[in-house]
C-alpha cells in the first residue's frame, strides 16, 4: 500500500516517490519569483531565498537580506554538538533571532540522531520557523565527523537524523543537500526520495554540484529538474546564482519553488531588490558605504567593537568591489584595527576627490 498525501489540496500516492499526480501541473513549474508560497505549512512572502553563509549568516546579515525582500532567510551552519552541549557563543551569538527576520530558518549539522533532536528542540525554543539540516557541506572537518556531504553515502543514518530533527523541534524540516559525492554519483537523489517518504520533510534545497566540485563547475539544472518533477515537497534551488541573471536563468530552467542565494548576494544585497522588482539600478558609492556602514553598527552590537574591527575584514572586500575594488583600500582595511581606523580609510577616497 502507498502512503498518500495532501499538496495543495490534492491527495494523490506517492508510489515509491516517483511523481507528482498526471494532470496535477506541480506548484513549483508555474511561479513567478515574487509569488508567495508556503513551506511546511509556513507563509512566504515570495520565492528569493537567502542561503546559509557559513561563518557569516548572523542575523543582521539575515535582517540585511530581509531588508532588501528576502522572503526567507537561513542561519549559517551551526552546530548540533555545540547546542546540545550548551557551548556559550554558539547559543548567545549563533541562535541570536531579530524580530523582524521572521520567517528565519536555522541551519544544524551533525550525525547522531539524538543529540539533533536536542538541538533541535533547543533551536525551535530560540525563535526558529523552521529547522534546516546541512548534508551536503563538502568541507573535510565536517565530512570526517560523518555529517554534512558524508552523510549522502550514510543514507538510514542521514533519515534518523531529519526524523529526529522533526520530532525534537515540532517544527518544519527541510534538508539541503547535492546529488552525490563525485561526478556521476546520484546517492543525493535516492536520499531525497527517502527523506520525503520516511523522514516526512517539508522541503529539499538542492545544490546541483557534486560535493567534489565544491563552489566550481556549472551546476546540473537538468538533474534538478528531474528533481523537481519527481517530488511531491517544495525544491529550492542553489549553487551558481551570482547575478540577476543567473539565478532567473536556474529558476526558468528548474522550475524550483525558489531560488537560494549565496554568495552572490554577499555585499551586494541589491540583488534581492533586482530580482523582484523593487531595485533597478546600480547602487550609488554612497548608498554602498551606507549599507557597510549599517553593518559595521550591527556587527558591533553584535560582537563588540574589539571583535567587531577583525570580523569584518572578510565584509570589507565585497563592499569595495562594489566601489571599483581599490587594491590600497582592501589593503588598508585589512590593517585596520578599529572600527574607527576602518572608517576613516572608507572616508578617506571622498576627501581626497573633494580636496
Amino acid at each position: 500500500m502507498h502512503r498518500h498525501r495532501s499538496r495543495g489540496g490534492r491527495t494523490f500516492a506517492l508510489k515509491g516517490l516517483t511523481r507528482v499526480a498526471p494532470g496535477y501541473p506541480h506548484p513549483e513549474m508555474t511561479g513567478q519569483l515574487t509569488d508567495p508560497w508556503t513551506l511546511g505549512g509556513i507563509p512566504i512572502a515570495n520565492r528569493v531565498v537567502l542561503a546559509p553563509l557559513a561563518g557569516i549568516g548572523n542575523w543582521f546579515v539575515r535582517l540585511q537580506a530581509k531588508r532588501f525582500g528576502a522572503g526567507l532567510v537561513t542561519s549559517e551552519m551551526v552546530s548540533s554538538h555545540a547546542v546540545h552541549y550548551g557551548n556559550e557563543r554558539t547559543c548567545t551569538e549563533l541562535l541570536r533571532v531579530h524580530p523582524d527576520e521572521h520567517p528565519v530558518s536555522f541551519q544544524l549539522f551533525g550525525q547522531d540522531p539524538d543529540i539533533m533532536a536536542s538541538a533541535a528542540e533547543r533551536v525551535a525554543a530560540a525563535g526558529a520557523d523552521l529547522i534546516d539540516l546541512n548534508m551536503g557541506c563538502p568541507v573535510p572537518k565536517v565530512c570526517k565527523t560523518g555529517a554534512g556531504a558524508a552523510l549522502l553515502g550514510d543514507p538510514d543514518r542521514a533519515v534518523a537524523v531529519a526524523a529526529a530533527a522533526r520530532r525534537g523541534s515540532g517544527l518544519p524540516v527541510t534538508v539541503k543537500l547535492r546529488p552525490g559525492q563525485r561526478p556521476g554519483e546520484r546517492d543525493g537523489v535516492v536520499l531525497a526520495r527517502r527523506l520525503v517518504e520516511e523522514a516526512d520533510v517539508a522541503g529539499l534545497a538542492f545544490h546541483p554540484r557534486h560535493a567534489s566540485q565544491a563552489h566550481r563547475g556549472r551546476p546540473d539544472y537538468e538533474l534538478a529538474r528531474g528533481l523537481v518533477e519527481e517530488l511531491p515537497v517544495p525544491v529550492t534551488i542553489s549553487g551558481g546564482l551570482r547575478d540577476a541573471d543567473s539565478a532567473r536563468e536556474a529558476f526558468a530552467r528548474t522550475g524550483a519553488a525558489a531560488i537560494m542565494l549565496a554568495r552572490g548576494s554577499l555585499g551586494n544585497p541589491w540583488l534581492f531588490g533586482r530580482l523582484l522588482g523593487t531595485w533597478s539600478r546600480e547602487p550609488s558609492a554612497d548608498e554602498v558605504l551606507a549599507e557597510l556602514e549599517w553593518v559595521m553598527e550591527r556587527a558591533e552590537d553584535h560582537l563588540g567593537a574589539e571583535r567587531a574591527a577583525r570580523y569584518l575584514r572578510k565584509f570589507y572586500p565585497w563592499y569595495v568591489e562594489r566601489l571599483g575594488g581599490d587594491p590600497a583600500l582592501q589593503d588598508t582595511l585589512q590593517r585596520t584595527e578599529t572600527l574607527a581606523a576602518a572608517r576613516a580609510a572608507l572616508r578617506a577616497p571622498a576627501l581626497a576627490a573633494a580636496a
